[in-house]
């Protein structure tokens, strides 16, 4: 399957969106969450964070007119990480807007058609969306004449009041967004707030603070301590790559559960990529 297929997967949540913060807007683009983060009404002084599904640029498009106002153009696309659902549409908006792309030096090996992810696992312990996973495309794309390294300082351009930390274990170099001063998290898929391996729980956005999609998921360790790191910040409100956002209690008791029973709760029994002993 090439990447700009289309995905026949969706969700109640498809083509909505909600308000996290007066300047963070989650949209839900079939089953994959973008965001829009920056002040409403201001058309050149908002960042997109991830690209969607493919074949979702005009939506996003829309949204963000919708949101920012007519001809609204991004400073910049940042990506928590390269897999398929999170860079559906980079291509085509980056040139569309004419803006560049930044993403963590360990990503881009798949970002500039230099390597493949490693293949989805259907055989993971999980429901019918881990099965599916076969057809699902991991192939790198190459789109270098955009793209950017982030800082090593962990500085984010056009964000100034956020820094992104590393947060591995779904992808090598994937990334979390944290701003200090309100504690919002844009967490990715470090942690997700549905079981992406659950067709019907996908479907209906049943909210589950969980651990990364299973089927992607290659280093179920340093997924532990990446979920460790992010508990430890106590963000106020998240948003991540799949599911609805989260905030308060809700947030503060489900990710410390989440930390504290990651071997039970998150990493399967059995699967391709998952060691024969938790640690």
């Amino acid at each position: 399957m090439e990447i700009d297929d289309y995905i026949p997967v969706t969700s109640v949540s498809s083509g909505q969106g909600e308000e996290v913060g007066h300047d963070l807007y989650c949209f839900c683009i079939q089953v994959v969450n973008v965001c829009f983060v920056g002040t409403p009404g201001k058309p050149d002084g908002w960042v997109l964070v991830d690209a969607g599904m493919p074949k979702s640029a005009d939506l996003i498009r829309s949204a963000a007119e919708a949101r920012f106002g007519p001809n609204a153009r991004p400073r910049a696309i940042i990506l928590t990480h390269g897999h398929f659902d999170h860079i559906g549409a980079v291509r085509e908006l980056a040139r569309h807007w004419d803006v560049s792309v930044y993403a963590h030096e360990l990503e881009l090996p798949y970002l500039t058609g230099k390597a493949d992810y490693p293949e989805p696992d259907p055989t993971v312990e999980g429901g019918l969306v881990a099965k599916m996973s076969s057809f699902f495309p991991h192939e790198g794309i190459d789109i270098s004449d955009r793209l950017q390294k982030l800082p090593s300082d962990g500085c984010i351009p056009h964000m100034p009041e956020w820094s992104w930390l590393h947060t591995p274990g779904h992808a090598p170099g994937h990334i979390s967004l944290f701003r200090e001063k309100d504690r919002m998290l844009i967490a990715g898929d470090a942690f997700i707030t549905v079981r992406q391996d659950a067709l019907f729980k996908v479907i209906t956005q049943m909210q589950e603070i969980s651990g990364p999609p299973r089927y992607f998921t290659t280093d179920w360790h340093a997924a532990k301590e990446s979920v460790r790191k992010l508990q430890a910040l106590q963000p106020s409100a998240a948003v991540t790559g799949h599911g609805h956002p989260v905030s308060g209690t809700t947030l503060r008791d489900g990710l410390t559960a989440l930390a504290n029973d990651f071997d039970r709760v998150a990493v399967p029994d059995y699967g391709r990529y998952v060691e024969s002993t938790h640690s």
